[in-house]
């Protein structure tokens, strides 16, 4: 019991009504599933590594008590998530990246003038994912971002899982993107992070992506009061290639994007895509560099 009140006071601002109150239930929760709880802090118990990114980051014991990740997910499924995530992470990349990411630093993945891509983790983040992928201006919030965990599928492969994506909050969030989609030759910002995350992917040796459906998303509330969706994972899924997988929560997403001949480009445009498939060229040998610099091995 001292333990989990320990641990939730790393995790709770409890000074604020609403954090103790969540203090209370994640105490609450973790004394009905002791054996559970013991697992995972074995886990992160069992090398110096994964002690200091729990130390770090500490909501990961929150994260497997919570119905965060995916709608209707299990406290089994989120620990045994947790635990897959850092398995993968913890032998494929060096102690000093994974501490940089779980100590909230944002780690540059490529950049051209004001625009930055960014592999980010901090706790506003924890209910969709354990790693973000962002787009920043050099100053300001996140334009956008899309939230992911590594996992095995039903094939015991490591996949990235994509729990959410979000655009920019705040109030010229229509001429922001209009901007930014000219200063990337037409190319929708929603497209070019999907296509960072992918690039992250390849770098990590993944062979398959899965995203969140509308129904997949883990509270379901990205529904307004009038019931009109404001993000429709599904369609936008599809609309880059995405294809449903026998559980509708899921849809499997092309591990990279498909791109138009020269033939199939209007004669008035290629300079255009000309300029799009060297950013996104440009992209790739930034992520690939970036993380190769970081491994620890195959």
């Amino acid at each position: 019991m001292s333990n989990f009140v320990e641990l939730g006071r790393k995790i709770y601002r409890l000074e604020n009504p609403r954090e103790a109150h969540r203090f209370a239930v994640f105490v609450a929760r973790c004394c009905l599933n002791p054996k559970r709880m013991e697992r995972v802090q074995k886990f992160f118990a069992q090398n110096e590594l994964l002690r200091q990114i729990a130390e770090e980051f500490p909501f990961v014991y929150e994260q497997v008590t919570r119905a965060f990740f995916y709608h209707r997910s299990t406290f089994d499924e989120r620990i045994k998530l947790v635990e897959e995530h850092f398995e993968f992470l913890t032998r494929r990349l060096t102690a000093e990246f994974l501490l940089r990411l779980y100590g909230d630093e944002k780690i540059l993945l490529w950049q051209r003038d004001e625009m930055r891509l960014m592999l980010w983790m901090n706790e506003g983040q924890r209910k969709e994912g354990l790693a973000s992928v962002i787009l920043m201006l050099a100053e300001g919030a996140p334009v956008y971002q899309i939230m992911f965990w590594i996992a095995r599928d039903s094939a015991g492969e490591f996949s990235m899982w994509i729990g959410a994506m979000q655009g920019p909050n705040v109030e010229d969030a229509r001429e922001l993107i209009k901007t930014l989609t000219k200063k990337c030759h037409a190319y929708r910002t929603k497209n070019l992070i999907l296509y960072a995350a992918q690039a992250v992917a390849r770098a990590l040796g993944l062979k398959k992506i899965y995203a969140v459906t509308n129904a997949g998303y883990y509270a379901n509330n990205h529904i307004r009061v009038d019931r009109k969706l404001k993000t429709s994972f599904s369609d936008f899924w599809l609309e880059v290639g995405g294809a449903p997988t026998d559980d509708e929560r899921f849809f499997s997403l092309p591990l990279i994007e498909t791109r138009k001949t020269v033939e199939e480009i209007p004669s008035h445009k290629r300079a255009v895509y000309r300029k799009r498939f060297a950013l996104l060229d440009e992209i790739d040998a930034a992520v690939l560099q970036t993380l190769d610099s970081f491994k620890v091995g195959d």
